[in-house]
């Protein structure tokens, strides 16, 4: 069965996101900027930090599918609550490092409207990942997205998008793109990027 050109070229697009993907994954060195171009409307701080101002964010495109323990989950159903992305894979160092941090801040802002939602990726099955959250105490469901589908067409050209594993995605509570983190990220870091956006009105 042979593709047609739209169906190869639309499959080699696919192909080189994710390998660009891969080869900044698990990586220390993410400097913060975007692969947007243009005129991205965000400042990265010092600590590779970037933010949007309120009236110059953008919404993610769609970003749903099953969670690791076959839920299904759209993103776009949390609106009204400040949502954080966390892109992360059992394979990663600064992943398992992240983990706990991510796991208390997730406890201790869930009754301010905060809700998390990791991006499981690069994982082929789901054992290793489900272990990663039964071992870190992970109380917030993952989507799986082991081919970095939603990773790649899930946010606008020339927004905040994740470039590397790990990646955090913050969203307001209108559902738009309000920071990320190309780094991993202690709870000191993650509540600095979170409180901003927990205080909006």
């Amino acid at each position: 069965m042979s593709l047609s050109r739209a169906s190869r070229a639309a499959l080699l697009t696919a192909v080189v996101a994710v390998g660009a993907l891969s080869l900044s994954a698990c990586s220390g060195d993410s400097n913060g900027k975007s692969g947007g171009g243009g005129n991205t409307n965000f400042v990265t701080d010092s600590g590779g930090i970037s933010t949007v101002a309120k009236g110059k964010r953008t919404a993610p495109n769609k970003l749903s599918g099953e969670t690791l323990e076959g839920k299904p989950l759209d993103i776009a159903d949390l609106k009204g609550k400040v949502v954080v992305m966390n892109a992360w894979g059992s394979w990663c160092p600064p992943c398992r490092a992240e983990a706990p941090h991510f796991a208390k801040v997730s406890k201790e802002t869930k009754s301010k409207g905060v809700e998390f939602v990791g991006i499981n990726t690069r994982d082929p099955n789901k054992g290793p990942a489900l272990a990663f959250e039964k071992d870190f105490e992970i109380g917030y469901p993952s989507l799986y997205d082991p081919v970095s589908k939603l990773i790649v067409n899930g946010f606008p050209k020339g927004s905040l998008n994740p470039q590397a594993i790990p990646s955090t995605i913050v969203l307001d509570r209108e559902g738009k793109i309000a920071a990320r983190s190309l780094k991993a990220l202690d709870a000191t870091a993650l509540r600095k990027i979170i409180d901003p956006l927990i205080a909006e009105k």
